[in-house]
């Protein structure tokens, strides 16, 4: 390089030289998105619910029973001061949980003013899902679950059905937990 070169034509001459040692850019690859969910068990089936929808996981906290409620809700829980109702989705659903008490969680959801604790057989962390999604639940699927599943993933030897928490918690039957 010449001591006689302006700022400008120095930069020039970086930048051929940057341009005749560069490599070609990799080739285009098609980057499909994921869905992220939170999956869990429950009566045998493997389910995944929106990200958005569940607030938190909890461990099965100590509850107190109320009295007068549908079967299916199993009490009250203090979660840091504010009071928790908690579901058995199992039996909401016609069933037993079939897990041992150590295995079960609690989904922590908060939607238009419900806050609701529910509690499923066993808890499959965040899954990220990307193949094969349908919209349509499939047909061999329990008919207590259909107006609560929006859809279902494939992967690799496993479904995942799409479980619209939201659906849940509009649910007429759902929010009558009182007992008749």
């Amino acid at each position: 390089m010449h001591s006689t070169l302006t700022p400008y034509l120095a930069l020039v001459d970086i930048a051929n030289r940057a341009k005749a040692q560069a490599q070609g850019l990799p080739a285009r690859q098609e980057v499909k998105p994921y869905w992220t969910g939170i999956g869990f068990s429950l009566l045998g089936h493997r389910f995944v619910a929106s990200m958005e929808d569940v607030v938190e996981l909890l461990e099965l906290p100590q509850y107190t029973f109320i009295p007068g409620a549908q079967p299916w809700v199993r009490g009250v829980a203090n979660v840091r001061g504010r009071l928790l109702p908690l579901f058995d989705m199992a039996a909401f659903f016609g069933g037993h949980l079939s897990s041992a008490r150590q295995r079960r969680r609690v989904l922590v959801v908060e939607y238009d003013k419900v806050y609701a604790g529910l509690i499923v057989d066993e808890l499959h962390g965040m899954q990220h899902l990307a193949l094969e999604y349908g919209k349509m639940p499939p047909s061999d699927l329990v008919e207590a679950f259909a107006p609560m599943v929006s859809g279902q993933f494939q992967l690799q030897q496993e479904r995942w059905l799409v479980f619209d928490l939201q659906a849940l918690l509009s649910d007429f039957q759902f929010a009558d937990a009182a007992a008749h």
